[in-house]
C-alpha cells in the first residue's frame, strides 16, 4: 500500500478507528460492534482491508471484546511485547499495514490456549455469501 492509498485509508476512519488503530487506545468494553456478533464471516482490518480472522474462531471470552483463539493464517497478526501502564502483554498488529488491533492472551480455549482480544473498532466485517442455489 503506498503512502497516499494509506492517506486516504486513514482519513476515511471515524475518529475512534483512528484512535484505536493508529494511537493503540483500546475501546470500551461491551461497547464495539462486534462483542456479540455470531453472523459467520471474515474480519478483516479496517485500515487495509486484510483478512484477519475467520469467524469459525471467535468465542465468547466474557470480557467483551470480540475474542478468537486464532488468526486465519498464521503471519496475519504480527504481535510484540508491550510494556504499557506497568503491565506486560502481548500487542497484536495488522501484519500488512501494522494498524493496532488488540492484544494475546494465554487464556484462550483449544486447540490454541490463546485468546486474540480485539477492538471492534479496529476489524470490519465481512459476512460469508450464501451458495448460490441449485437449479
Amino acid at each position: 500500500m503506498n503512502t497516499t492509498d494509506l492517506e486516504t485509508r486513514l482519513s476515511r476512519l471515524s475518529p475512534l478507528q483512528y484512535a484505536v488503530t493508529q494511537q493503540g487506545q483500546t475501546e470500551r468494553a461491551f461497547t464495539g460492534v462486534y462483542w456479540d456478533k455470531h453472523d459467520e464471516g471474515t474480519y478483516r482490518c479496517v485500515v487495509c482491508s486484510a483478512p484477519l480472522f475467520d469467524s469459525s474462531t471467535k468465542f465468547e471470552s466474557g470480557t467483551g471484546w470480540p475474542s478468537f483463539f486464532s488468526e486465519i493464517e498464521n503471519g496475519r497478526v504480527a504481535t510484540h511485547e508491550d510494556r504499557t501502564f506497568g503491565m506486560r502483554r502481548i500487542e497484536a498488529n495488522c501484519a500488512a499495514c501494522g494498524a493496532h488491533l488488540g492484544h494475546i492472551f494465554p487464556d484462550g480455549p483449544r486447540p490454541t490456549g490463546m485468546r486474540y482480544c480485539m477492538n471492534s473498532a479496529s476489524l470490519d466485517f465481512e459476512p460469508r455469501s450464501e451458495s448460490p442455489a441449485e437449479g
